[in-house]
């Protein structure tokens, strides 16, 4: 049988007799055959590899984007590689340079790069953004505007009347998304609402906040942390302290990471289905990857939700 005719049953089925597919398939299981992706893509020019470049791998808050991008990833045929920025501007724009050649799509969540130096990745390889809206390019963000409502109404129907917010990195798009939701809806309630930081948004950057407020405390107020890491290393530092949450304190986080659930008092955090926007992120980017042209002009925004536990309380 000719090496074309082989050839063609596994990279084009439908152009292959059915009865020699079938027996050329029957062949390859005896053999233990199985196509080479990497192979194929010499001629094809594609690589099957899809990349998630995220911010810290080490924060939760990725695990379940991971899985859902990945479980598109699969199903569409592409193996799914990984790459970190460590929260650097810098190393971002080495690792887009160094990843672009060699996958056919990225899914870039938690970017500190500047809108143009993603633009500029996207002209090599298909780029969709997760939590980050870039203008003119294909993006998924969850709604940071109704978990900052949320947020803000849980804790003036407590009783608060005072929100700090425990601010992440300057150059996050989150953060900056936070922050403006936070202070109209606190206006819109007569709260007052104050920002405190950049921290990192780590457990550690938490810490350092927690300290800073048991420096001057102002009895009343609730924190806010941009994120679940955040919202656990404050919880840390009072209670180190011989501070009680949320007798003293009541604290809100972001993400409703696993951790959320392990520290005592368990944490009330904003929700966002995280599975959902990797696999939308992923699949997005495959299609793309395939041809496909993306005519949204606005982000895919997927829904928030507050899950109240422990951490916050009326006031003393």
């Amino acid at each position: 049988m000719a090496p074309s005719t082989v050839s063609r049953a596994f990279s084009r089925p439908g152009r292959v007799n059915a009865q020699t597919a079938a027996r050329i398939q029957a062949v390859a299981a005896e053999l233990g055959y199985r196509a080479n992706p990497q192979a194929r893509a010499l001629s094809t020019t594609r690589t099957m590899m899809l990349a998630v470049v995220l911010a810290d791998v080490t924060n939760p808050a990725f695990f379940d984007l991971v899985r859902g991008a990945g479980a598109a990833a699969t199903e569409a045929g592409y193996t799914l590689v990984l790459a970190e920025t460590q929260e650097s501007a810098e190393r971002e724009r080495d690792v887009l340079e160094a990843t672009a050649a060699r996958v056919d799509g990225i899914v870039l969540a938690g970017s500190r790069s500047p809108d143009a130096a993603i633009h500029q990745v996207n002209k090599v390889v298909p780029v969709v953004a997760v939590n980050r809206d870039v203008r003119g390019l294909p993006s998924v963000v969850v709604d940071l505007e109704h978990g900052a409502r949320v947020t803000v109404e849980h804790l003036h129907g407590l009783g608060h009347r005072e929100v700090m917010y425990l601010a992440g990195p300057e150059a996050s798009w989150p953060d900056g998304m936070r922050w403006r939701s936070l202070r109209q809806v606190a206006r819109e309630h007569g709260m007052r609402v104050r920002r405190v930081g950049p921290y990192e948004p780590t457990v550690q950057g938490g810490v350092r906040a927690g300290e800073q407020w048991l420096d001057g405390r102002r009895r009343g107020a609730a924190a806010v942390g941009y994120n679940d890491l955040m919202a656990i290393g404050f919880i840390r530092a009072v209670t180190r302290a011989g501070l009680k949450v949320p007798d003293d304190v009541s604290v809100v986080g972001f993400d409703n990471t696993s951790s959320a659930e392990l520290i005592t008092p368990e944490l009330t955090t904003v929700a966002a289905p995280m599975r959902d926007v990797g696999r939308i992120a992923a699949t997005n980017v495959i299609a793309l990857a395939r041809g496909a042209t993306s005519t949204r002009g606005e982000p895919v925004v997927v829904p928030t939700r507050l899950v109240e536990r422990e951490s916050t309380a009326p006031p003393a």
